[in-house]
């Protein structure tokens, strides 16, 4: 029996706890993470899922994902997500996400990585994931529009990847000219 911790709209806890599977109340969250992982060659690690899941079997997906359980803060649940599905260790404390989706029952934060990583070295949760690839942004949404990949927006895709080299809303190179003092 998984519990998940309940979030406000505020993303406090409410000090509710609730079993998987069971349904939210209005304006009750749940924490979700997701982790992409980057390699130098502008690919995305995703990971099938088994044919025996309950939800989306044997379709593509993110690197890693999963909620939180109980007593998991948004950066040990990332870690914990990685570790269990394709025993890739990294270590999320003290990091903040680079994004937050805001769903109707859950809270989404998204971590992006760059690591280059041999597949060859992984070790994949059986009860989750049948195989992982390497795959170009123009891969996986290919795969959406052919229902092999979970059918995320498009754009959620896109943004992963345009922000995986860093923080906010502002692109490196934006960055950089202000920093040299060329305010206009």
């Amino acid at each position: 029996m998984e519990l998940w911790d309940v979030y406000n709209k505020d993303r406090s806890k409410t000090g509710k706890k609730i079993e998987r599977g069971r349904r939210l109340s209005e304006g009750e969250f749940h924490l979700v993470v997701y982790v992409c992982v980057f390699n130098s060659y502008n690919q995305m690690l995703i990971q099938q899922r088994q044919p025996f899941k309950d939800g989306f079997p044997n379709m593509w997906d993110f690197t890693a994902g999963g909620s939180a359980v109980s007593g998991d803060s948004s950066n040990s649940a990332a870690s914990r997500e990685l570790f269990e599905e394709i025993g890739l260790k990294i270590d999320f404390e003290g990091i903040v996400p680079h994004f937050t989706i805001n769903c109707k029952d859950a809270i989404a934060d998204f971590y992006l990585v760059n690591k280059d990583t041999e597949i060859d070295t992984l070790k994949l949760q059986y009860e989750e994931v049948q195989a992982v690839k390497w795959a170009s942004q123009k891969e996986i949404l290919d795969m959406i529009d052919s229902r092999e990949f979970i059918p995320h927006h498009k754009s959620l895709v896109d943004l992963c990847f345009d922000m995986r080299e860093s923080y906010g809303t502002r692109q490196k190179c934006a960055e950089n000219y202000f920093e040299k003092g060329n305010l206009e």
